[in-house]
């Protein structure tokens, strides 16, 4: 299987842009060099900026993206007392964080989580259920997951996920626990598979990153179906 170029990995991640409907802005520009994508111009919102910067990220070839999108403001931009009362709420209605551990604060449409939660997937929900906000500009998360298991007893539970996410077998997969960060290397099926394996390992406690190296080796895959 050949490389793609540059212009052809440009034409693809403007073609990904296109359909996304989560993105309503056509100014973004894309620049690709060495495999690296550099998203540019200027959008509506916060969560396109994040949408955009994914679907970069999907195209086939795409080894690292620069998102420097900047996010528009407007006439009708709220307050920042408006927002923190918005985020507040929002937070109180999520029933997947721990609302009254986790403080914030806003300056100038930019939202700052701070507090403690329980497992890594609790941090990211709390960035996620504002991110889509009318007036948020960005999101800085310094929340703390608090460590509530060593890291032994983390890599023991990881690679029990492991053999039952990756269709039993983790032994593909590489395991590195160290004062709760898990970084993961090796080959995964698809897309699907690896945000499963991500997504099940941010659900323990005492996990307090995922360091991502997992690569989709679906060459591999299609040479041992053939061989079945």
């Amino acid at each position: 299987m050949t490389n793609k170029t540059d212009e052809e990995l440009k034409r693809e991640v403007m073609f990904q842009l296109g359909w996304d409907l989560r993105i309503k802005e056509t100014s973004i520009g894309v620049i690709v060099k060495d495999g690296i994508v550099t998203l540019t111009g200027t959008v509506g919102s916060y969560a396109e900026k994040l949408a955009a910067q994914e679907v970069a990220h999907r195209a086939r070839g795409v080894l690292d993206v620069a998102n420097e999108l900047t996010v528009g403001s407007n006439t009708s931009q709220p307050t920042d007392a408006d927002i923190a009362l918005i985020v507040r709420h929002t937070l109180d209605w999520d029933v997947f964080v721990p609302k009254q551990q986790i403080h914030t604060s806003v300056s100038d449409g930019w939202v700052t989580l701070d507090g403690e939660v329980e497992s890594l997937n609790q941090r990211v929900q709390a960035e996620r259920a504002i991110t889509h906000l009318h007036g948020v500009r960005g999101v800085t998360n310094k929340l703390v997951v608090m460590t509530q298991i060593n890291s032994h007893q983390v890599k023991g539970v990881v690679e029990k996920v492991l053999e039952i996410r990756a269709d039993r077998e983790a032994d593909r997969i590489g395991v590195v626990v160290d004062c709760g960060e898990v970084t993961l290397t090796g080959g995964v099926k698809s897309w699907d598979e690896k945000k499963a394996i991500i997504g099940a390992i941010g659900h323990l406690p005492g996990v307090i990153d995922v360091h991502d190296h997992l690569f989709i080796d679906a060459y591999d895959m299609r040479f041992e179906s053939a061989g079945r």
